[in-house]
């Protein structure tokens, strides 16, 4: 693809707040558990991570954490997902914190929950002076949700710098919309977004944020093509998932690129362990393609799939390894016998 650099020091950096999850086991409800247990996450950490832990691409993280023991925990679990710390500030101030949240695994009637305690987190207060200049020269491709436009304003002024200044120096901007109405009111988001769409390559964004918040009409394949038309965007991924119930989810995504739409039949009835992650999954699965082989078909295979495996595994990050996603593609592909283990 002639819009992404064919190398440098980085494949893949992201820009975003990273967060320690603690969970209620057993599908207890938050307000009755006593025990929780501790992990950690975020948008932009999943999404490096899993390209990351695909093999091949080599990814990093901007990020500000606490200078405590809490932070520490953090730094371990970018180290474990493959992602450079390079570029995580640390956060010495005495109202430095980590935000946290909860989260309560559904059982059918009753959906999936979590709770936020993030407000004035250390990444808030991230500041441009913070980020070393020479870090514009040394990605191919720079990924951010619109979750780091919302959660301060010196964040997003942050922020908005960072996309600009990567554009300037010629590195492909990939945006998830990802729109949390907890964090901001559809009028302020939809302004924020609609002013940083120029200068995004690869877009990340759900029907009904399209719809919703977007204010976009016609079909999905009408929508697609609008981004490109009326923005410049070389490509635009949008997922389709169907809940059947908290544990059981079908799963798949239309990619418009270039004037083609690129599809395929969808995961059904994915066994669904811990839906935590899995867009983000799916994000990193078409990143990961886009810089490997430059081919939309393979990337669009490789977000199913690494989307569809996120969901059956514990946590928010991904710790699918090349051999088996290109399994499940393989398997997913197949019309003949399938084993039943993979030996």
């Amino acid at each position: 693809m002639d819009f992404i650099k064919p190398c440098a020091e980085f494949d893949l950096i992201g820009l975003g707040e990273v967060m320690m999850r603690l969970s209620a086991p057993d599908k207890e409800k938050i307000s009755q558990s006593e025990i929780f247990e501790k992990n950690a996450g975020g948008s932009e950490l999943n999404v490096v991570s899993g390209a990351a832990m695909l093999s091949g691409v080599r990814s990093a993280i901007i990020t500000k954490l606490p200078e405590n023991k809490l932070g520490h925990f953090v730094r371990r679990k970018i180290r474990y997902g493959n992602v450079s710390d390079d570029y995580v500030i640390y956060d010495k101030r005495e109202s430095c914190r980590l935000g946290i949240y909860y989260y309560e695994s559904g059982a059918y009637p009753r959906k999936s929950s979590v709770v936020y305690d993030r407000a004035q987190s250390s990444v808030c207060s991230l500041d441009i002076s913070e980020i070393p200049e020479d870090i514009y020269d040394k990605t191919r491709i720079f990924h951010i949700s619109s979750i780091s436009l919302a959660l301060s304003p010196k964040l997003r002024e942050t922020a908005l710098y960072v996309i600009r200044k990567m554009k300037e120096h010629h590195v492909a901007i990939s945006f998830d919309v990802n729109y949390r109405a907890a964090l901001w009111s559809e009028e302020e988001a939809r302004k924020v977004i609609e002013s940083i769409f120029p200068m995004v390559d690869i877009l990340f964004v759900s029907e009904e944020t399209s719809r919703r918040m977007l204010k976009r009409t016609g079909t999905l394949s009408e929508i697609q093509k609008s981004y490109a038309d009326d923005y410049g965007c070389r490509v635009v991924a949008t997922t389709q998932r169907e809940v059947v119930s908290p544990t059981r989810h079908n799963f798949g995504s239309v990619i418009y690129s270039d004037g083609e739409y690129y599809t395929e039949a969808p995961y059904m009835n994915i066994d669904v362990v811990d839906r935590v992650g899995s867009g983000d999954a799916y994000v990193a699965g078409v990143l990961y393609g886009i810089l490997t082989s430059g081919d939309i078909k393979s990337a669009l295979s490789y977000g199913n799939a690494l989307s569809a495996v996120k969901d059956t595994v514990y946590g928010d990050m991904s710790v699918s390894s090349i051999d088996e996603i290109k399994n499940v593609i393989a398997t997913h592909n197949s019309t003949g016998p399938q084993d039943e283990m993979v030996r």
